[in-house]
């Protein structure tokens, strides 16, 4: 069977691509480079090297005809970068996805599984969130995740295309960096390894629901075949603070490090729990991680990529 995976050689698009390659499956990567690493791919994956805006990406489509879609490219942005320029959003999180969805109608995909993010919700007063909460996001990265979902939807009513759309919380893991995909862990984990204390924005209160990286791409394989039509949160439903997280990293690296803290962003979520038993209940799927054993394998990694 014939997968592409766009933004494939990104952090998540190089373990999803590695994994689904292990399980035999012909992958096809659909990545600019722009902050991919092709070093990361298996020696199978076949990579294209073209943008999600263009006709490249839909001519590989065409061509390959995969069963299943599974469209990980996005504008590398956070939420400052997304502030002084949302057009970038736009182009790539909508533009890109409508690009990539006509070909997907065109040239007859089954399916396409979407990865979105926690963050439409916004700022929401709940201890759990749950798919049918409100969606207020709070920076253009986040609209245009949002908007992306909603052409999604569009096309399975009116052209029949299948989806699967995963909200994503934090993911973390090993072969994350600061850039693109990079969260909170990976920006602490450059600035241990810099000899930089870590930066807190707020008091470190704010709670972030962190979930691992292979637990998303077990997410993403069960969405092949279940899942028809559905958003499903994909995390852990545990929410954890900033200044827990730091006191988990360093217990598991044992080394003394101070921690900036900042004034708050104003584009930042306050607080993020999600509600998983939707998922739990649609997919063939929980997650298996813990954060602290998740940070384990994570901090293993950063001390044998750098000497600490």
């Amino acid at each position: 069977m014939k997968m592409v995976v766009t933004g494939g050689a990104g952090f998540i698009g190089s373990h999803l691509v590695n994994n689904l390659v292990s399980q035999g499956y012909e992958v096809h990567v659909i990545d600019n480079l722009t902050t991919g690493d092709p070093c990361l791919l298996h020696s199978e994956a076949i990579l294209h090297v073209a943008d999600v805006r263009g006709d490249q990406a839909q001519n590989v489509i065409r061509v390959v005809k995969p069963e299943v879609v599974f469209h990980l490219a996005a504008a590398q942005t956070g939420g400052q970068q997304s502030t002084k320029s949302p057009s970038a959003d736009f182009e790539t999180n909508v533009m890109g996805t409508l690009n990539i969805l006509d070909a997907c109608h065109a040239y007859k995909v089954r399916k396409i599984v979407f990865a979105s993010s926690y963050s439409v919700y916004g700022n929401l007063a709940k201890e759990l969130i749950t798919e049918h909460d409100s969606v207020n996001p709070l920076s253009f990265c986040a609209l245009s995740k949002l908007a992306a979902e909603q052409y999604i939807r569009m096309f399975k009513h009116y052209y029949g295309v299948d989806y699967t759309i995963l909200r994503y919380g934090n993911v973390y893991g090993p072969d994350q960096t600061a850039k693109g995909e990079g969260n909170v862990i990976a920006v602490y984990q450059e600035q241990v390894q810099n000899g930089q204390p870590l930066t807190v924005y707020g008091d470190g209160t704010q709670t972030r629901d962190f979930i691992h990286v292979k637990d998303i791409v077990k997410a993403n394989i069960a969405a092949i075949d279940y899942g028809s039509g559905e958003i499903l949160n994909v995390s852990t439903g545990h929410s954890t603070s900033m200044n827990q997280l730091i006191d988990i990293i360093q217990s598991q690296l044992s080394l003394p490090f101070g921690v900036n803290y900042l004034p708050a962003k104003p584009e930042d979520i306050l607080h993020s729990s999600l509600n998983i038993t939707r998922i739990c209940a649609v997919l063939p799927w929980a997650p298996e991680y813990t954060l602290e054993q998740g940070l384990r394998e994570t901090c293993r990694h950063w001390i044998s990529s750098v000497h600490l």
